[in-house]
């Protein structure tokens, strides 16, 4: 055990954290692909659950692999790897796969793997950590919004625009993240105003192009509409099948739950394994377990907090607080979904849910941070390929 611990570096408390919701998830993910196997016609639970061992294991590997490297050199590859992200962007909206029967194209198809990814959740680490690097190089001084309009705001718009099309919430949430994390990096209040302006104008008129072309983005605003209008009407109807599943689920959990396995709406709920994985979660393992893994997130935040107040560098602090936070946001919003405090997102529980792409980026974003807490002392000033490149550009 000591040589095990002797390899890894950074927080003790995130370790701990995330290593409890890798083998927590394993319960509920099984429980949950009964549906799924049922669905596939064979009744083969444990290659679903194998499937999530696979998952996890890369993902680990990824966690373990990134926490090695010195955070500084993040600085230069997210300049690097965001043309690369542009690219598999476009290429996900011009021929991305429909997994499972979601009404949006956000996955493509890894060549002579068969592997799916969905390109959004690795545009959005990549995203924070460049907004990050340009933050902590103007951090003293003083700029105007023209200046920085085309080395900051217009990559971010480019991504996010993107990403819309397929992905309301997450462009939501990404664009909500990107706002806390240069609020928090001294951008200035006034400029940050006239963002949010642009922001809401763009939003409205892409709304208003897909009303008058509805073949340009078939069904995506119907959705949302759907969603937000089941949201906020308080009578039953069809559209809100997912939300009922989810509170009976959760009603019948009670304190102590029905045990591990004994979900019946399981049977029912659709996504049960990703999107509403909490509601079997609350229903098996009860209000006690539903809490309790409220609380490890919780933990997760309270940590990422204390990393970032003691790096030494600003660096540092806004890669921290822009790949760790969303973790955390995401989590709460799986949850605020499963009890109707929010409407219907697709967001998955990071780290429980099952889908590769989500468990790969939470240990890649996870990595980072651990990274940060094990260096200290960062050698910005170390002269190589990246850092110069970052400073170049």
């Amino acid at each position: 055990m000591r040589a095990v611990f002797k390899h890894i570096k950074g927080d003790k408390t995130i370790w701990a954290v995330v290593g409890l919701l890798a083998l927590f998830s394993f319960l509920p993910v099984y429980s949950a692909s009964s549906n799924l196997a049922y669905l596939y016609g064979d009744g083969n639970t444990i290659k679903f659950l194998l499937k999530h061992f696979a998952h996890l294991l890369l993902g680990f590997a990824i966690l373990y692999g990134v926490h090695k490297i010195p955070y500084h050199y993040f600085r230069g590859l997210s300049i690097i790897v965001l043309p690369i992200v542009f690219i598999l962007l476009l290429i996900t909206m011009s021929q991305g796969t429909t997994i499972e029967g979601s009404n949006a194209s956000r996955w493509i198809r890894v060549p002579f793997v068969g592997v799916t990814f969905q390109t959004s959740t690795l545009a959005a680490v990549v995203l924070m950590t460049y907004v990050a690097r340009y933050l902590s190089k103007i951090k003293d001084r003083s700029v105007t919004f023209k200046e920085t309009l085309l080395p900051l705001w217009l990559p971010i718009f480019l991504i996010l625009a993107l990403i819309l099309p397929a992905n309301l919430s997450t462009t939501a949430i990404i664009f909500s993240m990107l706002v806390v994390l240069v609020f928090i990096g001294g951008y200035p209040i006034r400029y940050l105003g006239i963002v949010l302006g642009i922001g809401l104008l763009l939003l409205t008129m892409f709304i208003v192009t897909a009303k008058a072309f509805p073949d340009l983005f078939p069904n995506r605003v119907d959705t949302w509409m759907s969603r937000i209008e089941s949201f906020m009407d308080n009578e039953d109807t069809p559209a809100d099948y997912q939300i009922e599943k989810a509170k009976i689920a959760i009603a019948s959990g009670g304190v102590t739950g029905l045990g591990p396995g004994k979900s019946i709406q399981k049977n029912f709920l659709p996504q049960s394994s990703s999107d509403f994985i909490y509601a079997i979660i609350v229903e098996e393992f009860g209000l006690i377990g539903g809490l309790f893994l409220m609380f490890l997130y919780l933990m997760l935040l309270f940590r990422i907090v204390i990393v970032a107040h003691k790096s030494d560098t600003i660096f540092g602090k806004l890669l921290v607080i822009g790949v760790g936070l969303p973790i955390v946001f995401m989590a709460l919003i799986n949850m605020a979904v499963a009890v109707e405090l929010f409407p219907v997102t697709g967001q998955t529980l990071p780290l429980i849910s099952s889908g590769g792409t989500s468990i790969w980026m939470t240990c890649l974003a996870v990595g980072m941070i651990l990274s940060v807490s094990s260096k200290r002392e960062a050698v910005v000033n170390e002269e190589n390929p990246l850092d110069i490149l970052s400073e170049a550009i």
